[in-house]
């Protein structure tokens, strides 16, 4: 109940696509008026994040405010004036997509009392189903922090999983990582373990899957948007997460952050180290030490209203043992013989920023980032019938400058991105059954890719917005140049009075391929080995997708139905009975999906309730096209499902706040079982993971956890597509405390 003599405020919202200048941005906009349709000058107008970051105006003589950019993530909107009650309604900004508001404000001595029933917002959408996690979200699910973990992602997302420990999404493993917008540039195939960075540097995660405008990238299976940290939400404070558990793991974590009127900082360091690191081809667990390090940073400065520059880099350094087998080879088919193996990885990239309001209309952004990533395999003197040792590194350098702009009820966007690509590979492979002599290869490949776009987003009405737009590629290397012209269509249409959003797209893709060539020995053993090594083509993806977003009380309900038809789909085949894994690409993949989510109100004060669902098939077609080409490899006709193809996943997790200062969260997990490629069943068995967290914040700066990761146990074969040391695992039950500390200095 609202005290009697308050206000009320009643929100119309019409739903269009506002400015949101970057994919990580979007924006809050909105009039206020009072009952007689007259405008409202200097009501206070406040968006307050679940970081406690606090932005706020007043409206102008016109009863109009603006925050024209403004971070994706979960909001509180606050609107106050004087002889009127203030209402504090939850908003979620999506990449580019946020409702105009119209305000009416009411006298106060016209109602008594009003009886608040309902969140006043509809569901906003967007033409990409978006999948919205927050820091918040990361520290209450649980494994989602530890830096190894996928958690964040596959707790979440549909369709969205792991297998042979690599992240896969709506059938494909092709995905990149975007920060604050812009593309970290990565055109490997299924080749680094380690994390792209650290869960704990996260403010918000935007995960978007499918349906990308022209102006958001080619990675068709999944794009990650990610808000980093800053220094902005924070006031001379400093964090400390430290983890200790079973499999002698520890997690260890430390930031600083503060600012100053025009300036922020934010730095952090990690360190972990655990004997179950990768999934074991069997149930022990026997070499499987895994550790890493990491340091990453978020510098921010604004000289002006209308300028902001910003500094992101991060080094990151893990090694990870690659498990062995515990019986001999005759005895089990599915374990390789590694013995000793280990692999070694850095990923490293900086991305300097600039923005500039050049007015409340336009904004150009300018970035110039790099990329430097490397994996080193290394096989033990143990294997046996040959040794392996592959160490590549892919050095990026590039740039990109987006303008967007509204022009009456368009909402253009168009922009440039490139970069160069120089890459080190060196292969040697030693046959300790004496079989051949070593052989040894060194290859030095480039490349480079140039994108452009222009993409409109067009509000028809109130209720109907139109998206246009084209992206031109051209790729470039020492062996192929290929040119491609994408265009994709979008609509979306808000139902009157159920306030239901329907959107439809269809589009195209082009992801550039991997520079991997082979020549001299390792072509002449290839070649022995009834085995060929083609030209690799960039892969080319055909996406039909439609979808609904209910809103119900403030819950979020969302379902899409995706296909997704790719020629030259990417993937990766073994040089013989070694580890060095090199890419591919199968004629053909036909990938269909449907997928639902549901997410209860981002501020409701029974906790948070959330679900993913997804049914899917991903099957390949025809002979292998590009890369490494070995005998009874091809998918053939008819179609076959992918070694990574999983029929039903769906994830049901709560997480809440309980009495005296407790909090509980929990993750329920159910995998339908990945295809088998072992003959029998066409999939291998499903399984149910639950992992659990329980807590308490015993002072507000000082919290401790106890996390149980599978607490049942469910230890079973879940993979048998002989990938990274043969066959997988899932991994055994784990349990961990936690102790999290937060002081000012």
């Amino acid at each position: 109940m609202v005290p009697s003599g308050a206000a009320v405020l009643v929100l119309l919202m019409f739903l269009f696509p506002a400015r949101g200048w970057a994919a990580a941005y979007g924006s809050v906009s909105g009039i206020v008026r009072d009952d007689s349709e007259r405008s409202v000058a200097g009501a206070k107008v406040v968006l307050e994040s679940a970081a406690h970051a606090i932005i706020q105006q007043q409206t102008d003589s016109t009863g109009r405010f603006d925050f024209p950019k403004v971070a994706i993530g979960q909001y509180r909107l606050i609107i106050s004036q004087r002889d009127f009650a203030a209402l504090s309604q939850p908003v979620t900004v999506e990449a580019g997509y946020f409702p105009f508001a119209n305000i009416v404000l009411k006298p106060a001595s016209e109602l008594a009392e009003v009886t608040v029933t309902a969140s006043l917002l509809p569901v906003v959408a967007s033409v990409t189903p978006i999948t919205m996690v927050s820091q918040q979200d990361i520290e209450n699910t649980p494994g989602a922090s530890n830096v190894n973990s996928n958690a964040m992602i596959t707790d979440y997302v549909p369709a969205a999983y792991q297998a042979h420990d690599m992240l896969h999404m709506r059938g494909g493993h092709q995905t990149n990582w975007l920060i604050d917008g812009v593309e970290i540039p990565n055109t490997n195939i299924a080749e680094n373990l380690g994390p792209a960075l650290n869960p704990q540097d996260i403010e918000t995660l935007g995960v978007e899957r499918g349906s990308y405008l022209a102006d958001e990238g080619d990675r068709t299976y999944g794009i990650f948007n990610v808000i980093p940290k800053s220094g902005f939400n924070s006031k001379t404070l400093a964090e400390l997460d430290v983890t200790a558990g079973n499999f002698a793991q520890t997690d260890d974590y430390a930031s600083v952050a503060s600012h100053t009127n025009d300036f922020a900082y934010y730095a952090s360091v990690e360190g972990n180290r655990s004997s179950l690191g990768l999934q074991t081809p069997n149930s022990p667990v026997i070499h499987d030490q895994s550790q890493g390090y990491g340091a990453f940073t978020n510098l921010q400065y604004k000289p002006s209203e209308q300028d902001s520059v910003s500094f992101v880099g991060q080094l990151r350094q893990d090694v990870y043992q690659i498990p062995d087998c515990t019986v001999p080879l005759a005895d089990d088919p599915y374990c390789i013989g590694q013995f000793g193996d280990l692999q070694k990885e850095a990923n490293n990239f900086a991305l300097l920023s600039w923005a500039h309001n050049i007015t409340n209309d336009a904004v150009l952004t300018s970035s110039l980032l790099y990329h430097f990533e490397r994996s080193d395999y290394d096989g033990g003197a143990g294997d046996y019938p040959t040794i392996t040792a592959y160490h590549h590194s892919s050095q990026y350098e590039g740039l990109e400058e987006n303008l967007r702009m509204n022009v009456s009820r368009n909402h253009l966007d168009v922009g440039l991105y490139g970069f160069a690509q120089q890459d080190r590979a060196a292969f040697n492979l030693g046959f300790t059954d004496g079989s051949s002599p070593t052989l040894q290869e060194l290859e030095n490949p480039t490349g480079g890719l140039i994108t452009a776009w222009v993409q409109d987003t067009f509000e028809a009405t109130h209720w109907l917005n139109l998206s246009a737009g084209v992206r031109q590629s051209h790729f470039q290397s020492s062996s192929i140049t290929e040119n491609t012209t994408d265009p994709r269509l979008g609509a979306t249409a808000l139902l009157p009075r159920l306030n239901w959003v329907l959107s439809a797209f269809w589009g195209k893709y082009y992801q550039a391929p991997p520079l991997e060539t082979l020549s001299g020995p390792l072509v002449a053993y290839a070649t022995a080995s009834d085995t060929a090594f083609l030209p690799l083509h960039g892969e080319r993806d055909e996406e039909h997708q439609f979808g609904v977003t209910i809103p119900l009380k403030g819950w979020s309900i969302e379902a899409d139905h995706f296909t997704t038809n790719s020629t030259n789909f990417f993937d990766h085949n073994p040089l013989g009975e070694s580890n060095i894994f090199l890419p591919i690409t199968d004629q053909g993949a036909h990938i269909v999906g449907t997928e639902f989510t549901v997410r209860s109100p981002a501020f409701w004060p029974y906790g948070q309730v959330h679900l993913a669902y997804s049914n899917q098939t991903a099957d390949c077609f025809g002979p292998i096209t590009g890369g490494l080409v070995a005998p009874g490899t091809a998918c053939g006709f008819p179609p076959i499902a992918l070694d990574h193809d999983q029929r039903t996943t769906v994830n049901l997790g709560y997480n809440a706040n309980l009495p005296r200062q407790f909090f509980f969260g929990s993750n329920l997990s159910f995998n339908s079982g990945l295809s088998n490629g072992f003959g029998g069943s066409s999939h291998l068995p499903s399984y149910t993971v639950l992992d659990l967290t329980v807590g308490r914040n015993i002072t507000r700066d000082l919290s401790v956890s106890i996390t149980g990761l599978n607490i049942t146990n469910e230890h079973l074969l879940t993979d048998n597509s002989l990938t990274f040391g043969g066959v997988h695992w899932n991994n055994p039950f784990q349990i961990y405390a936690e102790l999290r500390y937060k002081l000012h200095y």
